[in-house]
């Protein structure tokens, strides 16, 4: 019997915020869990908290600043400062940072408020928002895993990229130059690794460092921020991790900057006895 019906139904009460993840910031494995955009939560989701690579902290949430009225208040009066010097070369300046913040904003709150800074800062300095970067987006090899499990695809890759800097923009942060978008093959390993149980129960494997697989088979490639279901695309998983808060910290960064930063990704199509349309996909930030 395939995954997907079982999704729908024997699932759905157990995973909508019951069973967390190791580690994991993301709610159930369902559609029903997710479809509903008020409740802003990316469907079957979990922020990475293990080792990633050589960069333990390449995915993990550390210590977050929260923006708060005082902070706001300073850093206007701060900026409000700044603009009454040097008033002969003012437009020769350089956009100045609204907000100094050395973790990534959180909560929807603290990302509202980030936003909302960084348009005055642009405002006040004559300027727009940043627009979005052209150019192309490197390819991806469309392998399959050994037992037949579809990997990720150059339109994937290009999908995710494009919506991930849409969104960026949307919310007055600066785009990531679309060649920083890298296919990932040591994620792509750990998803084929999770698509390959032949367990009938789509949660097995499903998880974060230190998940296990029902036929005791070791888990292999590389963890990252995690989504997936029926249905997905590059650009549907980069909506719903924007949508989640600790996903968004993670992958999104507002606050941070992206100098020398790209952003890895990897999706699998199907499982071993799953159709093509049921996705697993991983991303993470880190540094070129």
């Amino acid at each position: 019997m395939g995954r997907v019906p079982f999704l729908t139904a024997a699932f759905t009460v157990v995973l909508v915020g019951v069973v967390p993840f190791v580690g994991g910031g993301g709610p159930g494995l369902t559609d029903i869990a997710t479809a509903n955009s008020a409740a802003r939560s990316p469907l079957f989701a979990s922020t990475a908290t293990g080792p990633i690579e050589q960069s333990p902290t390449a995915v993990a949430i550390a210590s977050i600043e929260r923006v708060t009225e005082e902070s706001m208040a300073a850093a206007r009066a701060a900026e409000a400062k700044a603009l009454t010097i040097d008033s002969e070369h003012l437009a020769q300046k350089v956009v100045p940072k609204p907000v100094v913040v050395v973790a990534p904003v959180s909560s929807a709150a603290g990302t509202r408020s980030y936003v909302a800074q960084t348009r005055a800062a642009y405002a006040a300095a004559g300027q727009s928002c940043p627009g979005n970067v052209g150019g192309g987006v490197a390819g991806a090899p469309s392998r399959s895993s050994s037992q037949g499990v579809a990997g990720t695809t150059s339109g994937d890759l290009s999908s995710f990229a494009y919506a991930y800097n849409s969104i960026r923009v949307a919310n007055c942060l600066q785009p990531i130059p679309l060649s920083n978008f890298r296919y990932d093959s040591c994620m792509e390993e750990r998803l084929f690794w999770m698509a390959e149980s032949p367990s009938t129960n789509p949660l097995d494997a499903w998880g974060h460092n230190g998940t296990t697989r029902e036929d005791g088979v070791p888990a292999r490639g590389c963890d990252g921020n995690l989504a997936g279901g029926s249905g997905n695309s590059g650009a549907t998983v980069a909506s719903k991790w924007w949508d989640s808060s600790s996903h968004r910290a993670s992958l999104y960064r507002p606050g941070v900057s992206t100098a020398g930063a790209c952003i890895a990704f990897a999706m699998t199509h199907g499982g071993i006895d799953e159709p093509y349309s049921f996705t697993r996909s991983a991303a993470r930030w880190t540094w070129c």
